[in-house]
């Protein structure tokens, strides 16, 4: 197995870790919007890159969505749908520091069926064949 596929098999297995946690994060009175957030964040973040790695592309050293999503377009891949994931690149940096002072609360259950989407697409791509 090659070195790539590899790293996108490692990425995914923490995606997955990430997406796991948010199906058990459901109450907003048990996890607050800035915890669940986070972890949207990094599993979208981590199956992005999986997605990049098992294209044999290099991927950012950073936390932001947008620029993983540009990499993956510049690599031909149709991410359309996916650039609603950016909004969560905050929970990433920003929550390092401080809290987020967000709107509306995030709908948890939208989240997790486009997150558990991506890492679904992404399986499918790195599994060997």
């Amino acid at each position: 197995m090659n070195a790539a596929l590899e790293d996108a098999q490692r990425l995914l297995r923490r995606a997955r870790a990430d997406l796991k946690a948010l199906r058990h994060m459901g109450d907003p009175e048990s996890f607050d919007d800035n915890i669940y957030g986070f972890h949207a964040q990094q599993a979208a973040e981590k199956a992005l890159k999986a997605w990049l790695a098992c294209l044999g592309e290099d991927y950012p050293l950073r936390h932001d969505l947008g620029e993983l999503l540009a990499a993956l377009a510049a690599a031909g891949q149709d991410i359309t749908a996916l650039w609603t994931l950016t909004d969560l690149t905050s929970f990433a940096v920003q929550l390092r520091y401080d809290e987020i002072e967000s709107g509306p609360p995030l709908d948890r259950q939208s989240m997790e069926a486009e997150i558990g989407a991506l890492v679904a697409q992404v399986e499918r791509l790195v599994q060997p064949a």
